[in-house]
C-alpha cells in the first residue's frame, strides 16, 4: 500500500510536469479541489468523452444526445428532492473549526490503518460505517469517531461536535437587479446533470419520435460542495458527468438494469481497463428515488472506489416534476395494443448510468503509469517514466521526429505531419537528442515516433518506434498513416 502511494504521488507531480493537470489559480496560490486541464489533459478528456458519446449516442439506435443548461430553474431542485435531501452527514472539530464529511473522514482514518498493515481493523470500520450511515445513525457515527480516535487533520484533536446534515449544492442570485424578497432570485448551480434530461424529457420524445425503450445521454459540468476533497481528481467541487436516462416500460425495469451494469462494465473493458480491476458493489443504502443501486468499482491507488453509478430510478423524477410543474409528463404506447394489452398512457421507469469523467480520466492514467529500471546489454542501468495510455484515447497518437535540423529532414517531417494531421493528432518536434525525444514522448504517452534519417531521402523509408516495448522497425514512409490508423481504430 505505501509503494502504491508513493506511485500515486510521483502521478500527481507527473501530471503537472507534462502538461495533464495544473492545480486551479496556481499563480494565487490555488483554489482547493478544483483543477485546470492542460494541453495534453484536454485532449485526453476529450477522447475519453467522445469514445463514451459514440458508444451511447452513434452505437446504439435507441439513445440520443442533448446539451442542457447548467442554470436551472429552482423548482427543478425543489421537485428532484436536492434542496430538501441532497445532504451527507457532517461532523465540525470544536479546536481547529474545520467541518468534515464523516464518510471521508472515517474513510481517511480507515487508509492509514490500512498503510499500517491493518487491513483487517480497516475494513472492519468501513463495515460499520457503511451500516450507521444505512440506518442514519448519527449518535453511532459520532461514537465511532470517538471510540477509534479518529483526530482532526489541523488541530489533531478528538473534539468532535454532533453529526448533522450539510446541503452540498451551491447557490448564486440570478439576474443583474436584487430582488426586494430574500430568495427570490436564487438558482443553483446543477449538482447532477441528470435532472437536465428529465425537464426535457417530453421535447426529445416528441421531436424525435422515439419509442420506448430509449435514452437521452449528456455529458456536462456538475458542481458539489465537498467540504473535505481527496485524493486529486477524484473528489472535486467542480467536475464533469457522463450520464444517460434510459426510459423503459414499468415493470421491465430490472431487466433493463441488469443488461445496462453488464454493457457498462463492457465498455470500460473495451477502452484498456482489465476486468481484474473492476467489480460491483451494491448500495447499502438506496437513494430515495431508487429501487436497486450499484456502483462499478476501481482498484485505484488508494483503494476500491466509485468509477460509474447504475440505479434503477423509477418513475421519481419524471412523476416529481409532472407534480411541480402541474403539467402531464407521460407516453402514450401504441405497442402494448399491438401485443394484445391495455394500451394508453403511463410515467416511464427510468434506469440511469453515471460515469465521472475526471475519475475515469484519473483511472486511465492510474493504469498507464509506469516508473521502469532495468540493465541493459553492456551492464549498465536505464529508466524511464512512461504512460502506456491506450493507443485509440492517447492524447497525441505519433510524434514526427527529424533526426536533424538540416539536409531537408524537417521538410520531409513537414509533409508527412501535414498528410497525418487531418485523421489524428500529432506532432513535429526538432529539440534534443533523438533518445531524449524518444524519452519524453514515453513520459506523455505517445504511442508512435517516426524518425526521419538520412536513409529517408534514399529509399523513402523511416524507422518507427513503439512505446510500450521500445521496439523499432524499418517501413515506408508512405505507410506510416495506414499504420497508426489500423492501430488506434
Amino acid at each position: 500500500m505505501a509503494n502504491e502511494s508513493n506511485l500515486f504521488q510521483e502521478l500527481v507531480s507527473h501530471c503537472k510536469e507534462y502538461g495533464y493537470i495544473f492545480q486551479s489559480s496556481e499563480l494565487y496560490d490555488g483554489l482547493s479541489a478544483v483543477y485546470d486541464y492542460g494541453q495534453m489533459g484536454a485532449q485526453l478528456k476529450k477522447n475519453l468523452r467522445d469514445e463514451w458519446w459514440k458508444s451511447m449516442t452513434q452505437l446504439n439506435e435507441n439513445i440520443v444526445g442533448i446539451d442542457a443548461a447548467i442554470f436551472m430553474h429552482p423548482t427543478v431542485w425543489k421537485a428532484s428532492g436536492h434542496v430538501d435531501n441532497f445532504s451527507d452527514p457532517m461532523i465540525d472539530n470544536k479546536d481547529s473549526k474545520k467541518r468534515y464529511r464523516v464518510d471521508h473522514l472515517i474513510e481517511g482514518f480507515a487508509d492509514e490503518l490500512k498503510e499500517a498493515g491493518k487491513t483487517t481493523e480497516a475494513e472492519a470500520i468501513i463495515t460499520s460505517m457503511e451500516a450507521l450511515i444505512g440506518k442514519d445513525d448519527y449518535a453511532g457515527l459520532k461514537k465511532l469517531i470517538e471510540d477509534n480516535k479518529i483526530k482532526c487533520g489541523i488541530s489533531k484533536t478528538c473534539n468532535w461536535t454532533d453529526v448533522r446534515q450539510f446541503n452540498l449544492m451551491f447557490s448564486t442570485e440570478f439576474g443583474a437587479v436584487a430582488s426586494e424578497n430574500e430568495g427570490d432570485n436564487i438558482v443553483y448551480l446543477r449538482p447532477e446533470t441528470a435532472q437536465g434530461i428529465f425537464v426535457n424529457f417530453l421535447n426529445v420524445q416528441k421531436t424525435g419520435r422515439m419509442k420506448i425503450p430509449f435514452g437521452i445521454a449528456q455529458t456536462g459540468k456538475a458542481f458539489r460542495n465537498e467540504i473535505v476533497a481527496r485524493q486529486f481528481i477524484f473528489r472535486m467541487r467542480e467536475f464533469e458527468q457522463m450520464e444517460m436516462q434510459f426510459f423503459v416500460r414499468p415493470g421491465t425495469q430490472m431487466e433493463w438494469y441488469n443488461y445496462w451494469k453488464e454493457e457498462r462494465k463492457k465498455w470500460h473493458e473495451s477502452i484498456g481497463i482489465p476486468a481484474a480491476k473492476l467489480r460491483f458493489h451494491d448500495h447499502v443504502k438506496l437513494a430515495h428515488y431508487a429501487d436497486a443501486a450499484l456502483d462499478i468499482e476501481f482498484e485505484f491507488p488508494f483503494g476500491w472506489k466509485e468509477l460509474e453509478g447504475i440505479h434503477s430510478r423509477t418513475d421519481f423524477d419524471l412523476t416529481q416534476h409532472a407534480k411541480f410543474s402541474k403539467k402531464k409528463i407521460q407516453y402514450y404506447d401504441n405497442d402494448l395494443n399491438e401485443e394484445g394489452k391495455p394500451y394508453g398512457n403511463y410515467t416511464p421507469y427510468v434506469v440511469e448510468t453515471s460515469v465521472g469523467l475526471d475519475r475515469l480520466f484519473l483511472t486511465v492514467l492510474s493504469l498507464a503509469y509506469a516508473n521502469e529500471k532495468w540493465t541493459k546489454e553492456d551492464g549498465t542501468e536505464d529508466s524511464r517514466v512512461v504512460l502506456r495510455i491506450p493507443p485509440k484515447i492517447a492524447p497525441t497518437k505519433l510524434a514526427i521526429l527529424p533526426l536533424i535540423k538540416k539536409d531537408g529532414l524537417p521538410e520531409i517531417a513537414k509533409e508527412l505531419l501535414n498528410e497525418c494531421k487531418g485523421s489524428f493528432m500529432c506532432f513535429c518536434e526538432e529539440k534534443d537528442t533523438i533518445g531524449k525525444r524518444y524519452r519524453r514522448m514515453d513520459a506523455i504517452g505517445t504511442p508512435f515516433c517516426v524518425t526521419i534519417d538520412h536513409q529517408t531521402k534514399e529509399d523513402q523509408t523511416v524507422t518507427i518506434r513503439y512505446r510500450d516495448d521500445m521496439r523499432q522497425e524499418r517501413i515506408a514512409l508512405k505507410d506510416v498513416k495506414k499504420l497508426v490508423l489500423e492501430k488506434i481504430s
